[in-house]
């Protein structure tokens, strides 16, 4: 595994971001706080140290939605074109980052589903399903 900082930005590439591997873990979340804010049946999330994390741009654009009641849960984004940014998570020392923001492979993979129990009754798993290379 590469020690190189993994960049990665918002859509309008106003916010910019590195962080040094290793992942402290990579996982889907199906609970549906994370269905809500990805609008998908999951989110892919990645967690690092907040020591091994850096803004390089746009920090200062950076909003945060903190869930009334959630001991963790919260969700940062560009105010601009509303992609979903890393953010530090509630009672630990890691960043929460939306692996979709990436803009290279992390060179690891995601290890678990959590909340499997609460997955939507419409998921159907990747590999259940016909696989095409483009839009048709």
């Amino acid at each position: 595994m590469s020690s190189e900082p993994i960049q990665g930005s918002c859509l309008c590439g106003a916010i910019k971001f590195e962080f040094t591997p290793p992942l402290a873990a990579f996982r889907y979340c199906h609970c549906s706080r994370c269905q809500k804010a990805s609008g998908s049946a999951h989110a892919a999330n990645a967690f690092v140290p907040e020591t091994q994390f850096k803004w390089t741009a746009g920090a200062d654009k950076v909003k945060r939605f903190p869930l009334p009641g959630a001991a963790r849960f919260a969700v940062s984004f560009c105010p601009d074109c509303g992609t979903r940014m890393p953010h530090k998570v509630n009672t630990t020392d890691n960043m929460l980052i939306p692996a979709g923001v990436l803009d290279a492979d992390p060179g690891e993979k995601p290890t678990n589903s959590i909340f499997w129990k609460s997955k939507a009754s419409w998921y159907v798993a990747p590999t259940e399903m016909p696989r095409l290379d483009e839009y048709k």
